[in-house]
């Protein structure tokens, strides 16, 4: 929070510098009152659009934190989580969202953050987990959830979370862009949820209520860059997909013996990636693949993938 008053509101958003970065114009919020950007939200005060895009900013490093769970001091903690949003998250989101940022000018969607959220934190996460290495014991010992009613509320809160910044995103109080938003976010995170539970069942005769999770935020994840361009219908597909990734993703983080206890890049990464892809598959209105747009909008969300990662 602290770090984004000062100066990564203004990277990110501020004016801008190459389509590449934004400035320190804004700096300490300076130029950030009560009236609205016009550039950003023309209904809304300038401050509430800058804390809603801090919630973002501080959301985004926390996500990484399941990827190198119990193998990183609190004190590198803080200071790798202010580099990271400072080297990563503000010039990312300035690309994406920040007015002429250069993949916004290219016409890449994202709605609500499927690459500058997701895509940045799953690939971060798997850096971190490489590079930190395993826990002790990781392949001698068995390590399982030690709390499922804590992952069930944090799971819980996680998915009504989701109805604020999908939604939220519209940037104004529009109903129906806003009731369409939410249901494609609830569709998508339930048959994510059943997909992955459904698939752990098939493979172990048991049934995995953490892999439900898993697979509900994993199609919370895949909605979330194309919950405004995609039918009620697709978002039902896209869930079930996310689902499947969300399963095989942890099943091949434990092939390759990389120790992501949470799923961080399977949930974040993988399916950040599938989401932002499938924009330009599923959107409607002549947008993606599906609904006649060609393949344009697919190449231009891939660049997007391939710039974050």
């Amino acid at each position: 929070s602290i770090q984004w008053v000062f100066f990564g509101y203004s990277l990110a958003f501020g004016p801008d510098h190459g389509g590449f970065i934004g400035d320190f114009s804004w700096a300490a919020l300076i130029g950030v009152g009560a009236e609205p950007n016009a550039d950003y939200a023309a209904t809304i005060p300038h401050t509430l659009f800058m804390v809603f895009q801090m919630m973002f900013a501080v959301l985004t490093p926390a996500l990484i934190i399941g990827a190198f769970a119990e193998r990183m001091k609190f004190s590198a903690f803080v200071l790798f989580s202010v580099l990271w949003a400072t080297i990563v998250y503000d010039p990312v989101a300035h690309w994406v969202w920040g007015c002429g940022g250069w993949l916004g000018k290219l016409g890449a969607l994202d709605f609500a953050g499927g690459t500058v959220v997701h895509i940045c934190s799953g690939v971060a996460a798997l850096c971190c987990a490489i590079v930190l290495g395993r826990r002790k014991g990781y392949g001698r010992e068995e390590f399982r959830p030690h709390n499922l009613a804590m992952t069930l509320i944090g799971t819980a809160l996680l998915w009504f979370g989701w109805f604020g910044f999908n939604p939220g995103s519209q940037l104004a109080a529009d109903p129906l862009p806003i009731s369409h938003i939410v249901v494609t976010t609830d569709f998508a995170a339930t048959t994510g949820a059943i997909t992955a539970m459904l698939l752990s069942y098939l493979y172990t005769r048991k049934w995995d209520v953490s892999m439900a999770f898993n697979g509900a935020l994993g199609g919370l994840v895949a909605i979330t860059a194309g919950c405004a361009f995609v039918t009620p219908m697709g978002a039902l597909v896209i869930g079930v997909i996310a689902g499947a990734i969300a399963y095989y993703g942890v099943q091949l983080m434990e092939r390759l013996r990389i120790d992501d206890p949470v799923g961080a890049f399977p949930v974040h990464g993988m399916n950040g990636a599938f989401g932002v892809l499938a924009v330009g598959i599923w959107g409607t209105d002549g947008i993606g693949l599906l609904s006649g747009g060609g393949f344009t909008q697919l190449g231009i969300q891939a660049i997007g993938i391939v710039a974050c990662v």
